[in-house]
């Protein structure tokens, strides 16, 4: 399974329910790489799109303690069992992860490449991705030159796990 984020310099993903900034480049690299793919989120995640719709042309898999919520073209699960059992219809390498942070932590583990964009700015936030750079497990594989979006700085980088 594959992880996608944007993150801050402090790993930051989040404030309030919203993504911290909009980069037009991280958009379309986010929609080239999962389009026709599995996005697998948490309700809140969900809930945060425009209109609060499924992304189109995915599978949207959404993991909710709530029993008795549902949303039209989604896939929801009420448990990680849940969730596994419906991941098994697909390849492992056509599943990401997008969100948000409970989401994240629960399913790092179980994830094998993060495509990280990495935004060269501390902002607030109140929702955050597990430091990779922390983790002895996980190296970067791949990186791209330096990304300017008007005066911000941002690299797309590759994490693998040894």
């Amino acid at each position: 399974m594959n992880l996608i984020a944007a993150v801050d310099k402090n790993w930051g993903i989040g404030l309030k329910n919203r993504l911290l900034v909009s980069i037009p480049d991280d958009m379309k690299f986010f929609r080239q790489t999962t389009t026709g793919k599995v996005v697998v989120m948490g309700r809140k995640t969900l809930e945060s799109f425009p209109g609060g719709k499924p992304l189109k042309n995915r599978v949207n898999v959404v993991l909710t303690s709530d029993p008795d919520y549902q949303v039209k073209d989604a896939v929801v699960v009420h448990s990680l069992d849940e969730l596994h059992a419906e991941l098994k219809k697909y390849p492992s390498e056509d599943i990401y992860v997008i969100g948000g942070e409970s989401i994240y932590r629960q399913l790092l583990d179980e994830c094998s490449v993060a495509h990280i964009t990495k935004i060269n700015y501390a902002y607030e936030a109140d929702a955050f991705f597990p430091n990779l750079d922390e983790k002895p497990e996980w190296r970067i594989t791949a990186d791209s030159e330096e990304q300017t979006y008007f005066d911000l700085e941002y690299y797309f980088y590759r994490y693998e796990k040894r």
